[in-house]
């Protein structure tokens, strides 16, 4: 027998939940890999397998044992091991038969704190058939699964029953227990097409096997590619182009083993149903892949995936198109029903609609939003009677029948029913964009009215939920305040809106002191959180957090100024002149620091005596008004690379001139000297945040100083 061979371990068990199944697989593999490792096995390639009922991994040349290793035990020491007639002590006896051994067995060591006693032997490796049931058990419990289950007369517990468990390394059975179930080599097939027993001969015959006998496709991703190329198949002799949305591909691929793709059909005239609705329930409640035109208009088919491969397909197509019809002809009512009133008629139930107890109800914050919505807009050029049409209407649809059956059809349904309404598109968009983003990556509200409303409505949350201590904790956040600041950052940053954010807090909490007078007392709160939410956001973009840190000093309340001046330093940093012009800048802040009491009005020509001094005043007269102009046009990647001209002046004042001079007067005004030159810098950012690697001694000999 060789000193490796493969290894599998499968958990056979009831439906696997679909939306962990992928999750749960990878987790299980890398426990155990953990595992293993950790006892100290060698092993090779590993692939993980996840269908509907089982998870397993195949590792490929698992040692039979690890190694033997030389183990070291350290005693007493010698002069305390034995009293005065050469008797073992007490201690010395003990030692040794701790280790298993007569006090004669044991060593003597010197070290240059005295002599002590030892224990040296070889400890044998353990074998694989010792660790790997450990190693099992520990990935077990191991496993995210918050919710479990018992099942028949066990007490263990996990998140399905388990009802088979195969535990083979090379073509041994591994004696173990598996949750209340004895390993061994049998594995079992598709529930209909082969429920019976399969031996698996070998481990590296799991998936084969199971194929070819089982009609189980074990593999998590083989079967996901199988599936979207079976849809795509299907749909292009449909003469549509199938949506295939990741996450429910992913959930279809785990509710199947052995996938057969299946097209249904439904009526026409369903297709007067906003396609949002239709598409929602098909994809959602049916898990059925919607199919649309070359203009992106849905057609009246759909795939579905069935988990057997049918002598009476026509049945499966005709079960499928029976279960969506009675939805679909719900989702045509409710939507008729909405199209008898106005979506304006809805605004005054909003008054029976608590949004949060203290910040009153749906139409109190509509009426809050249209106020901030309009101030917004005519900050960033929206048209103020739409902003506030569009702020009047964006909750009315949630008192709509389509959005009361169909929740996530939010702010879409109102965009349906504005436009019937007969709303300027600007407001008809308004009603979905203002949702705008919903999740992360997500499009953003392009219309400077979508963008106002959605604006206000996210910051009349986010000050509200703070002035009533609802702010998010370290491991709690039920009101999703995070996101919803997030949502603001890239409203503002992404779509480049020039709006003052602590302004606009505090017009927030104008709108809510009548019902929270001590709103505006948590204005900065809610200020500084969204800070914090702009650091990760600009970690995410790779943005260093000394850079963060370099604009962030300059106190700017504007969002989009505060990222204009991040990628300015950024941009900076790649530049030849960047390491020692920061360097003397900040030797310029040090000496300033220390001295700032000392300094009294402006620079006086007639005092600068040394050339240096002179070419740096004569340097900074030139370039302030282009600064001067570059940053008040937020050009600071412009003004940062014209500041790279002050190089030169600044090494050679630090070189040949003494600033802290015996006479009060010339000291007085060279530091007037560096603090108009400091001020060229602070204007822009504080580059004395920014952290250069370490550099070998005199790399930077240019910015040295007397």
């Amino acid at each position: 027998m060789t000193d490796r061979a493969d290894f599998l371990f499968e958990l056979g068990t009831e439906e696997l939940p679909p939306k962990a199944l992928s999750r749960l697989s990878n987790a299980l593999t890398n426990e155990l890999l953990a595992g293993l490792r950790e006892a100290g096995l060698t092993f090779g390639e590993h692939t993980t397998y996840a269908a509907p009922r089982r998870m397993a991994v195949l590792i490929r040349d698992l040692a039979h044992s690890t190694l033997a290793q030389a183990i070291e035990r350290k005693g007493p020491a010698f002069a305390a091991a034995f009293d005065a007639e050469g008797k073992p002590s007490r201690a010395l006896e003990g030692f040794a038969k701790s280790c298993g051994v007569a006090v004669g067995a044991l060593e003597k060591v010197e070290t240059d704190k005295g002599t002590w006693l030892v224990h040296r032997a070889m400890q044998a490796g353990k074998t694989a058939s010792e660790i790997i049931p450990t190693a099992i058990a520990r990935a077990l419990d191991k496993l995210p699964t918050p919710k479990r289950m018992r099942w028949g007369s066990h007490e263990m517990e996990f998140i399905r029953p388990v009802h088979w468990a195969v535990v083979l390394h090379g073509n041994t059975i591994i004696d173990t227990e598996i949750l209340g179930v004895p390993a061994g080599r049998q594995t079992y097939g598709h529930r209909f097409h082969h429920p019976v027993a399969i031996n698996i001969d070998a481990p590296a015959n799991y998936a084969r096997l199971l194929e070819t006998t089982g009609f189980v496709r074990a593999d998590f991703a083989a079967r996901r590619a199988e599936i979207r190329a079976q849809i795509e198949s299907m749909s292009k002799k449909l003469g549509g182009t199938a949506r295939i949305d990741a996450d429910l591909l992913d959930e279809v691929t785990a509710l199947v083993e052995w996938p057969v793709a299946v097209a249904g059909q439904f009526e026409e005239s369903f297709l007067q149903v906003p396609h949002e609705a239709l598409i929602s329930t098909m994809q959602d409640n049916q898990k059925y892949f919607a199919l649309i035109d070359a203009q992106n208009r849905l057609l009246p088919w759909f795939i579905t995936i069935a988990n057997i491969d049918s002598r009476n397909p026509a049945a499966v197509r005709e079960g499928n198109e029976r279960v969506i019809r009675p939805r679909f002809a719900d989702a045509l009512f409710f939507w008729n029903e909405d199209r008898k009133q106005s979506l304006e008629s809805h605004l005054e139930s909003l008054k029976t609609v608590i949004f949060q107890q203290r910040m009153g109800s749906l139409f109190d914050k509509t009426i809050r939003i249209e106020h901030l919505a309009m101030a917004i807009a005519a900050q960033i050029g929206g048209d103020a009677a739409q902003t506030r049409r569009a702020a009047r209407l964006c909750k009315c649809d949630l008192h709509s029948k389509m959005v009361g059956e169909f929740p996530e059809l939010q702010g879409i349904m109102g965009r349906y029913l504005a436009t019937h309404d007969g709303e300027v598109a600007a407001v008809a968009q308004a009603q979905d964009d203002h949702y705008l983003p919903r999740r992360a990556g997500d499009a953003l509200p392009a219309d400077a009215v979508s963008q106002a409303v959605a604006l206000a409505d996210r910051l009349d949350t986010l000050v509200g939920i703070f002035a009533i201590g609802q702010a998010p904790t370290g491991a709690k956040d039920p009101f999703a305040l995070r996101r919803t600041g997030l949502g603001v950052l890239r409203i503002i940053v992404e779509q480049k809106l020039d709006v003052d954010l602590k302004a606009l807090l505090e017009l927030a909490a104008q709108g809510l002191v009548s019902m929270i007078p001590e709103a505006d007392q948590h204005v900065l709160a809610v200020f500084e959180f969204i800070t914090e939410r702009q650091y990760r956001y600009s970690l995410d973009r790779g943005i260093r957090a000394d850079v963060f840190a370099a604009a962030a000093a300059v106190g700017s309340t504007r969002p989009l100024d505060f990222e204009q001046r991040m990628v300015a330093v950024n941009e900076f940093l790649n530049l030849p002149d960047a390491e020692p012009l920061t360097a003397g800048n900040k030797r310029i802040k040090n000496i300033l620091k220390k001295q700032d009491d000392a300094i009294h009005g402006g620079v006086n020509p007639t005092l600068l005596s040394e050339p240096a001094e002179q070419a740096l005043l004569a340097a900074v007269t030139d370039i302030t008004p282009r600064i001067t102009t570059a940053t008040q046009q937020h050009a600071y990647t412009q003004a940062l690379t014209e500041l790279a001209a002050l190089r030169a002046p600044i090494d050679a004042f630090f070189d040949t001139v003494m600033v802290m001079a015996d006479d009060a007067a010339i000291r007085q005004n060279r530091l007037a000297l560096l603090q108009q030159t400091a001020a060229l810098f602070s204007g822009i950012a504080d580059l004395t945040q920014i952290n250069y690697q370490e550099v070998p001694e005199g790399a930077h000999q240019e910015t040295r100083s007397r």
